[in-house]
């Protein structure tokens, strides 16, 4: 994707989540997350969930969006416990939730778990008027287990389907990108590729790949890049 074809710099602020999920991360980094967002007009912040309504105090006269997660980083958490997050989040001013799949249910073939699990964080969503994003952590799955990921998330509603938590072995390939953009793109369902994405070209890659929007901590480095400028050194 080229800068032209992409609109420009504002068309490429508007497709990123600028991120923070670290263990380590402060209520003075959350509220720079949040300003620097709103400087450079990015669709949405993603935050953990204790920071949710001090992000969304933040940015009240912003658009830029709240994103939160759910059964983050691993997955492995009780459906009930999942929507509970997802409602309590969605109370405290989150737009959007990124929900982690079970993967080894997944793995193990129970896609009916799975759609199960996916559907009842989406109904807290819809019952909050947010979306929600269903994160496979494609890294641990072969393509047959990704097509099957992505058909509950059609099957249940969501939103988007999403690659990567960004605390797996690995994050964000173009071809599992391709291959989650072709599984959905009937069903109209988004796709986020988050993970490893730092740089303006892998940026490209992934939007060429087929992603509609990209979660990164590297925001204002990749719009730096798109404009042509100098980066600092981070």
């Amino acid at each position: 994707m080229s800068l032209h074809a992409s609109g420009g710099p504002e068309q490429v602020a508007w497709l990123i989540d600028h991120t923070l999920l670290k263990a380590e991360a402060t209520a003075a980094d959350i509220d720079r997350l949040c300003d620097e967002a709103s400087g450079a007009g990015f669709y949405a912040v993603c935050v953990n969930p204790v920071f949710v309504a001090r992000a969304a105090r933040r940015l009240r006269q912003s658009p830029v969006v709240v994103c939160t997660v759910a059964g983050f980083p691993l997955g492995a958490v009780r459906t009930e416990l999942k929507a509970l997050e997802a409602r309590r989040a969605i109370e405290d001013g989150a737009g959007e939730v990124d929900m982690v799949i079970h993967v080894g249910a997944l793995k193990a073939g129970e896609t009916s778990a799975v759609r199960g699990d996916i559907a009842a964080v989406v109904e807290a969503c819809r019952r909050g008027a947010a979306r929600c994003k269903v994160i496979l952590e494609t890294a641990l799955l072969d393509e047959a287990q990704i097509l099957a990921g992505c058909r509950a998330a059609v099957d249940a509603g969501a939103d988007f389907v999403k690659t990567s938590t960004g605390f797996g072995p690995s994050g964000a390939r173009a071809e599992d990108v391709a291959l989650m953009a072709r599984a959905v793109r009937e069903a109209g369902l988004g796709v986020k590729a988050a993970g490893g994405i730092r740089t303006y070209a892998q940026f490209c890659e992934m939007v060429a790949a087929g992603a509609t929007r990209v979660g990164t901590s590297a925001g204002l480095r990749i719009l730096e890049e798109a404009r042509g400028g100098t980066v600092p050194s981070r």
